[in-house]
């Protein structure tokens, strides 16, 4: 029944007398919106659930909510909250109480950080380590178990490599694994390397289980501590939200604890560890799963295809240029990664699969196409981690799936120095190959894959429009032809990212009804010289309209 004249009158006049809802401004900032339709303002509001009512000029927004409470920017630089699409939060959290092998430029180097660390150490306690790289030292070798032994015989020591798809053990580790390491078998989707028929301590991909599952695994108040360990480090380097590449059950629950609880300050789009618990439980949800909070959420499983390229391990479709006979690892086989495709895509989850190796890329994209069959063209958003190495005819291909390229700028500028003597500069043409992939419209989503290369975004985005080092090396840039521009650099960590986890309609921009999540910075990344920005930092974090880190604070206080 239509409403009354006199009624419908009368209700009109009440809503254009209403009181506007309450709102909080940040105003007097450089705004870069990301919004294509509105890219510039200078102040934003916000409900008190964290809603962005409005964002535009200082006059305009003072004008519509006169008396609401206002944090002067004094002209500083504002962004969207800035995503990392590629993590290990989990990971991040842990290293910070290992030993930290990340830079050494020598096994002497290594050995003395080891030896300094294992001095605040209980005698027993295994002495666990991360990120050491044979190739920043002279001879560009793998270590081995004798390597470590002169200098603890008689404690366990277990140190990952800085790609995570390779581990360092001395003999007292390997005493732990569940079988002898030595003889001629080799685990599946792993390798022992040996000399002869005894293991040098050097465990590849699948291989490092055999020492790691001895490793006395964490509590779950260890693991509540190293998210917060994590966290603290993730918004301050402006970062408000993370694809979560890897959770099992068990640290999930731990995370939907502190969700209910109010702990997580930023957004987490947690992926399930393989063809695990977290799958099936993903699937008993119905394929995805959020908490009322907004902070905490999960929609995909995530798949490994093949190893890393800094141990030889990414699978190639011609031998390594640096070790004949070698083309890489499967770290999952063809039939087990057909069989969790299938079970995620019958589930309603998205896929994610980590693919570095152009074998390795070609395999994801021959199962993709042949379990989506004609739904490959519609808004399933499966997406291929790393993409790292492609054949250059397979590149449309991800378009034609519609499939997202989720790649870390950060890979190119650490590998430079060597990819040529893996690959040769024919493959190079198709490695790390960004602007190939914006050409066919392919979706490209940025991170890091930290704690592999520092959780920071700016780095990222400095690798990512100069291919350069922090020296400025080589002049000009690394393949330069691929280098992006700075508005599709900061895209990839914000709008395409959103677009990359379904939340492009609640953050990656600045825009009326989307959230107020955002980033103050100390300068203005789309016009400092490029330099300049690896060494932008936030002066504050904000998510949900709250600051979660404030430059010079605590952040449970800022929180």
């Amino acid at each position: 029944m239509p409403m009354p004249r006199r009624l419908a009158a009368a209700a009109l006049l009440a809503f254009a007398f209403a009181p506007l809802q309450a709102a909080t401004l940040l105003v007097n900032a450089r705004i870069h919106t990301m919004d294509p339709d509105n890219p510039q303002a200078t102040a934003l509001a916000w409900d008190d659930q964290g809603g962005l009512l409005a964002v535009g000029t200082t006059a305009e927004l003072q004008a519509k909510y006169p008396g609401a409470a206002a944090t002067d920017a004094h002209g500083a630089t504002v962004i969207p909250g800035l995503i990392d699409a590629h993590g290990h939060v989990l990971g991040l959290g842990k290293i910070r109480s290992q030993a930290d092998l990340v830079g050494a430029d020598s096994k002497a180097e290594v050995l003395q950080r080891l030896k300094d660390f294992a001095a605040k150490l209980p005698k027993d306690v295994w002495l666990i380590g991360h990120g050491w790289d044979q190739n920043r030292w002279a001879d560009k070798q793998f270590p081995s178990a004798g390597d470590l032994d002169e200098a603890f015989p008689d404690r366990p020591v277990f140190l990952e490599r800085i790609d995570g798809h390779a581990s360092w053990a001395n003999t007292a580790a390997m005493k732990h694994a569940a079988k002898s390491l030595d003889g001629d078998w080799q685990p599946d989707g792993g390798r022992i390397v040996r000399v002869g028929k005894r293991a040098t301590g050097i465990l590849i991909d699948g291989a490092q289980a055999l020492v790691a599952d001895a490793v006395p695994p964490l509590t779950p108040a260890q693991t509540r501590d190293a998210y917060r360990r994590a966290f603290k480090e993730l918004v301050a380097q402006g970062l408000t939200g993370v694809h979560d590449a890897g959770v099992s059950m068990n640290d999930f629950k731990v995370l939907q604890q502190m969700a209910k609880e109010g702990d997580i300050p930023l957004r987490l789009y947690e992926m399930a560890d393989g063809n695990h618990g977290a799958l099936e439980w993903l699937c008993m949800q119905g394929g995805q799963w959020i908490d009322a909070s907004g902070r905490l959420r999960m929609h995909t499983v995530k798949l490994y295809m093949d190893g890393a390229l800094g141990s030889r391990g990414a699978a190639l479709l011609q031998d390594y240029s640096d070790d004949h006979g070698n083309r890489g690892i499967l770290v999952t086989s063809p039939e087990d990664y057909r069989v969790a495709v299938d079970k995620a895509h019958r589930c309603g989850v998205q896929v994610a699969t980590h693919a570095i190796g152009d074998r390795g890329n070609r395999m994801v994209l021959d199962t993709y196409q042949a379990v989506l069959g004609q739904e490959a063209a519609g808004d399933h958003r499966w997406r291929v981690e790393h993409a790292q190495i492609v054949a250059l005819d397979d590149i449309p291909r991800f378009a034609k799936l519609h499939l997202i390229a989720s790649m870390q700028p950060t890979h190119a500028t650490s590998d430079m120095p060597w990819a040529a003597q893996r690959l040769g500069n024919e493959r190079l043409k198709g490695a790390y190959a960004w602007q190939r992939f914006l050409h066919e419209q392919v979706p490209l989503a940025f991170g890091s894959d930290f704690p592999v290369e520092s959780p920071d975004p700016m780095l990222g985005i400095y690798a990512a429009v100069t291919r350069q080092d922090l020296k400025g090396q080589p002049p000009g840039g690394w393949l330069s032809d691929q280098k992006v521009s700075r508005i599709q650099a900061l895209a990839g960590f914000t709008r395409t990212a959103a677009y990359a986890a379904f939340m492009e309609r609640e953050v990656g921009m600045l825009k009326q009804g989307m959230r107020a999540d955002f980033v103050v910075l100390n300068a203005d990344p789309l016009t400092i010289s490029p330099r300049q920005i690896a060494d932008l930092k936030p002066l504050s974090t904000w998510v949900d309209g709250k600051t979660v880190y404030r430059a010079g604070e605590r952040a449970d206080a800022a929180r």
